[in-house]
């Protein structure tokens, strides 16, 4: 059964664990810097794909777009800044489809000798809210197994196999953690896995050995965010259970408490924008849910921008904050 904080002494500001990857754990931390909380982000580095997979390549370094999201979204800087990080070239030879932040990450990995010295570097830099950790300092390859036996390897060719995945695994099985994120982790007075892809930014943490390790052994609270909508390729047809049961038959073990889901009815135009990709609303199964023993917090908690849905970052971090809250009074 999964565990329930208890007897830890309290501190004034909660530290908070935020494990995940992808746009999904950017948006969440964009309205979670502003709580009173200190944040510890672990980030998976299993993307290949893209700028990221390119610098992975050619220079033998984590891929980096996934942190720079991150340091992005935790970062206490001018807008203008913001758009210098996430610039992209679209032009010049071996500079198109680049990313500026991506290069600066390559940059200071080059002038530090080190990927997590980088990454701490540029956090002060950019004034970051938080620390940022990548799960593992190891090149890891992510290998998804699909119901008909075959194999496809590589976080951004997964989603594109067309093919219902059984389950992922990393190459090598053994890559070590950050000895950094075992010690928030202890240290954490909550932790928060996801929002993001299932299979691709959230498990792939989780499986990087000894990390998850960590996440049973804390008494912290273990909190899911789910996700609002199915994603083509990863998780199409499932509800909020199916997310919940493929985690726990990926480390063995059921480990969570909460689980937030989103409860607002989406209007029909974005529902047409959606189905057109293939993706779907993730249902509620609040039967099955309970069934799992999960407190359940439903609320609205959805915001439409850029023509995306996106969870509202400060709702969520809301909701986040008041359960751990009314936690402590209890």
């Amino acid at each position: 059964m999964p565990t329930k904080g208890m007897g830890r002494p309290q501190r004034k500001e909660m530290r908070i664990v935020v494990i995940g990857g992808g746009t999904g754990l950017s948006v969440l931390l964009r309205g979670l810097k502003y709580e009173p909380v200190h944040i510890t982000a672990i980030v998976t580095v299993a993307d290949d794909g893209g700028s990221s997979g390119r610098l992975r390549a050619e220079m033998d370094m984590p891929p980096p777009g996934d942190i720079r999201n991150v340091l992005t979204a935790l970062a206490d800087t001018e807008p203008l800044m913001e758009k210098v990080m996430q610039y992209r070239f679209s032009a010049g030879t071996g500079l198109a489809g680049h990313n500026l932040g991506n290069l600066l990450l390559a940059a200071m990995n080059e002038i530090t000798g080190d990927f997590v010295t980088a990454v701490k570097a540029l956090s002060g830099v950019l004034a970051v809210r938080g620390d940022v950790l990548p799960a593992s300092t190891q090149s890891i390859q992510l290998v998804a197994e699909m119901t008909d036996g075959a194999l496809v390897a590589g976080e951004s060719q997964i989603p594109l196999a067309g093919k219902k995945i059984k389950r992922v695994f990393l190459e090598p099985a053994d890559a070590a953690p950050l000895n950094e994120a075992l010690l928030a982790i202890a240290d954490a007075d909550a932790i928060l896995i996801g929002p993001g892809s299932l299979y691709t930014s959230i498990i792939p943490n989780l499986l990087v050995r000894g990390l998850f390790s960590a996440v049973s052994r804390s008494t912290a609270p273990k909190i899911y965010i789910c996700n609002v909508m199915t994603q083509p390729g990863e998780t199409d047809g499932f509800a909020a259970s199916h997310h919940v049961h493929a985690m726990y038959q990926h480390v063995g073990e059921a480990f969570l408490d909460t689980i937030i889901v989103n409860s607002a009815k989406l209007p029909l135009h974005v529902l047409e924008k959606y189905a057109e990709k293939g993706a779907k609303p993730v249902r509620c199964d609040l039967k099955q849910l309970r069934q799992l023993g999960l407190q359940i917090v439903a609320k609205p908690l959805v915001t439409f921008e850029d023509g995306y849905l996106r969870h509202d970052a400060h709702a969520v971090s809301r909701q986040v904050v008041s359960l751990l809250k009314r936690r402590r009074r209890s």
